[in-house]
């Protein structure tokens, strides 16, 4: 269960065994959902039309920009900027998680709420998300510009293209559209949890008790649910971050169709409404929408599995520790390889039918 959660064994992972949960999850999920994630971006920054009917860009449907980022910048082109996006996934997987864990365990201890409800969820995972955002947005940023960027490349590396926008741009370009990214990823991550765990409770509620066996699969749906719903809610203002993480980078824009240049949040909103019209806000949703049911899915599934397997490790260790320790041969006070806290282990055992992990 994600999660704080008294009573699941889950809650007794540390710190560092969820972070890993959490880093391997985005690995995993950010490998799978690259091409989407390119194909999404370029929609996103597209300002003609997306429809094969009349003026329009570059790209007008999914299978058309494959075909085409496939002919003009081979297979590699579904993953540029991967190297920024690994690090990202990995770093934001991290801290989301352990953020999410922490406070919801806090609500727990200082607060008479149901850590496992959805509305506790929705607040403790979009203030996780926050958190991993602040932590992780120059990297974003630094993704959405390899994966912008056409042919000539302006950036040739991860270091090029760094030392070249802070010389160019300043510190501040790494944080361009912070503040819709912000607006955005509380409610998108906080229903992302929510949804999560609504899902989660309504296949309980409607399976049998064989149907456990299939944790895997309920995992993996019930976040791909939760991603969809929660994308859907919230792409307008993921559109929004795209368009002006890109400001100041119209060079290597213009090879797709015309560019725009804002000056701010305000001004990004009234030129796509009156140049774009309403349905210029969810350009890319199509792609986006695939993305989001694979990548959330994945993620969650991803977590619990890795979170089940660390904890599979950790009982491992401590069953075989215990089978060290305990001697029935040998008293407590003379076991020289378990020491004093191999002493308190062999009296629990002899003392109480049941061991607490959490003794150790």
């Amino acid at each position: 269960m994600v999660g704080y959660d008294p009573d699941s064994k889950g809650h007794l992972l540390s710190t560092t065994e969820v972070a890993t949960a959490g880093s391997l999850s985005g690995l995993v999920t950010r490998a799978f959902i690259s091409p989407l994630d390119v194909i999404k971006i370029r929609f996103q920054l597209q300002i003609e039309g997306l429809s094969r009917h009349g003026a329009h860009g570059k790209y007008s449907g999914i299978v058309q920009a494959f075909k085409l980022i496939l002919k003009e910048e081979g297979l590699p082109g579904f993953w540029k900027g991967h190297v920024p996006a690994q690090l990202l996934s990995v770093t934001y997987g991290a801290v989301q998680f352990v953020s999410f864990e922490v406070l919801t365990e806090g609500i727990h201890t200082s607060t008479s709420l149901d850590t496992r409800a959805p509305a506790v969820h929705f607040l403790c995972g979009g203030l996780a998300a926050c958190s991993a955002t602040l932590t992780v947005q120059p990297l974003d940023t630094l993704r959405t510009r390899f994966a912008a960027q056409g042919e000539p490349k302006v950036y040739r590396t991860l270091r090029h293209a760094i030392v070249t926008m802070f010389k160019t741009e300043g510190f501040l370009t790494f944080y361009r559209g912070l503040t819709p990214t912000l607006l955005a990823v509380f409610p998108y991550a906080g229903l992302q949890f929510s949804f999560y765990n609504l899902l989660q409770r309504v296949w309980n509620a409607a399976s049998t008790p064989d149907h456990d066996k299939r944790g895997n699969l309920k995992n993996l749906l019930c976040g791909s649910g939760a991603g969809v719903i929660s994308k859907t809610a919230t792409y307008p203002l993921d559109l929004l971050k795209k368009r002006l993480q890109v400001g100041g980078f119209e060079q290597a824009r213009s090879a797709f169709g015309e560019v725009r240049t804002y000056r701010g949040l305000g001004d990004c909103v009234y030129r796509i409404y009156m140049e774009e019209g309403f349905r210029g806000f969810f350009k890319g949703l199509s792609p986006s929408l695939l993305k989001a049911a694979v990548s959330t899915g994945l993620t969650f599934f991803c977590y619990e599995m890795f979170c089940n397997m660390l904890w599979g490790l950790k009982e491992t260790r401590e069953s075989q520790k215990r089978k060290n320790c305990r001697g029935d041969q040998i008293p407590p006070k003379e076991s020289s390889s378990c020491g004093k806290k191999g002493s308190l282990l062999w009296v629990q055992h002899r003392t109480t039918a049941q061991f607490s992990v959490k003794a150790t």
